[in-house]
């Protein structure tokens, strides 16, 4: 079952806007592994004549890199010895749409295929591909929302940039949780970035305040898996573009300070084809169907392992504090907002809130864990555990794992892993992390730099 269109134009509604000079430049582009929108401008002349049937090439190597965008070794599929070669941006036609931020701009999402037209399997969007194509064989449709916190700053990117991101001016003074007062001063910016979702196929829920300074999160409605990764990544960029022409900048960083961090609660849930809610059964206890059950505990049972796929980064672990609203405890609970998995909805609304992400997430390889780990409760029936009631912060649950370093051992030595995934892609992102790893290892921070130049 393929998923419903979440762009706003078809290809000949394309043509018609080209044809009209109302649409010069396509953008065809797709999610690294970093979670960030790669890809090229085009004519959108060209687009509408060659690059639409046929795709655009791309070198391997952006599949490859560091944050940084350098050049690294250990990728498998990358590097000087085979030469840096092509791939191949193949537009999903599902997926096209209008960029309102951007004059006479319409954007395409790629899939990743090699010149032979074999497909990527290590990029994201092939990974949860794969996983949808799992679910789909027990005739099962995953439907997701994310929640994507952000953090709102009156400098802009380059005036941050020269600052070395200190010193920075919040949008506002104090906690601001739902609070409409000190929103508003933000509201110029918000609502733009609203209408411009709106207006590239998104559908837009609202706004509110969260609790560190200048935070706010914007919420969309939940779709099919893929169209909400899709979406993820276009709002993720678009509203980094968007406060960039406010003269503002805004982080998506799991820890941005001491302060609260940046979230990105996933929501999950299952249907069959029909739409039917099979995870639901009004007549058991917290209405959970048998399936629902499973679901959750292999999602607690895989929850340690899959980590790394949930918190890329070595700031994705300081978000992970007692009493900050950030899960430590690997548990399940219902309405229970100290828990790793929160339960929350009824019938067809009953759904998986996962709360281990951060706003750094790579979208695509999380849902495709969260997938993963629930097709491994349903396969084996695994039974679930008992609800953790009360604070699970101070419980003797298992613990999310708290380094980088820590989740890149787990997830090596996971056969579920391997077994759902394939080595190629455990050991690319492996690879990924232990990069990370070193080059955060070779850093000398401001904070060693303060506590050891004079008293040490």
């Amino acid at each position: 079952m393929a998923p419903p269109r979440s762009g706003n134009l078809t290809l000949d509604e394309l043509s018609a806007l080209i044809e009209s000079r109302q649409i010069d430049t396509v953008l065809v582009a797709f999610t690294d592994m970093q979670g960030r929108l790669i890809g090229k401008r085009v004519s959108a002349r060209l687009f509408s004549e060659e690059v639409a049937s046929h795709g655009a090439e791309a070198c391997n190597y952006l599949l490859a890199v560091d944050v940084e965008m350098n050049t690294v070794g250990g990728y498998a599929m990358s590097s000087w010895e085979r030469g840096y070669g092509d791939m191949v941006m193949l537009p999903d036609l599902d997926t096209l749409r209008l960029l309102p931020w951007l004059p006479g701009t319409a954007m395409v999402t790629a899939d990743l295929t090699w010149l032979d037209g074999v497909p990527v399997v290590a990029s994201p969007r092939a990974i949860l591909r794969a996983q949808i194509a799992r679910l789909a064989e027990r005739d099962l449709v995953p439907f997701v929302g994310t929640e994507l916190e952000f953090l709102v700053f009156d400098d802009s990117y380059r005036e941050a940039w020269a600052k070395n991101y200190t010193a920075l001016s919040p949008a506002s003074d104090y906690n601001i949780d739902y609070a409409v007062l000190a929103s508003t001063r933000m509201e110029p910016l918000l609502r733009d970035i609203r209408l411009a979702m709106d207006g590239a196929g998104m559908y837009v829920e609202g706004v509110k305040g969260e609790c560190n300074l200048g935070q706010q999160e914007i919420a969309f409605r939940y779709d099919h898996a893929l169209v909400t990764a899709d979406n993820h990544s276009i709002y993720k960029n678009g509203a980094k573009e968007i406060a960039d022409q406010h003269g503002k900048a805004l982080t998506f960083m799991a820890k941005f300070n001491e302060r609260e961090g940046n979230s990105c609660h996933i929501h999950i849930s299952v249907r069959g084809t029909d739409g039917a809610p099979v995870l639901a059964d009004a007549d058991n206890r917290y209405g959970f169907s048998p399936m629902m059950e499973h679901f959750i505990a292999g999602q607690l049972a895989t929850l340690r392992e899959f980590t790394l796929l949930l918190a890329p980064n070595i700031n994705s672990y300081k978000r992970y504090v007692p009493g900050s609203f950030a899960p430590t405890a690997v548990a399940w609970g219902v309405d229970n907002r100290t828990c790793a998995l929160r339960l929350v909805g009824r019938g067809v609304g009953l759904r998986v809130e996962n709360r281990v992400p951060g706003g750094d997430v790579n979208q695509y390889l999380a849902i495709a864990a969260l997938i993963a780990g629930g097709l491994y409760g349903i396969e084996n029936e695994l039974p679930l555990e008992p609800e953790l009631d009360g604070n699970a912060y101070v419980s003797d649950a298992a613990r999310v794992p708290s380094t980088l370093r820590e989740a890149a051992d787990l997830f090596a030595g996971s056969r579920i892993a391997r077994d759902a995934f394939g080595d190629e892609v455990v050991e690319h992102y492996l690879n990924n992390a232990h990069v990370e790893l070193a080059a955060y290892e070779a850093a000398v921070t401001d904070w060693e730099r303060i506590r050891g130049f004079e008293r040490l």
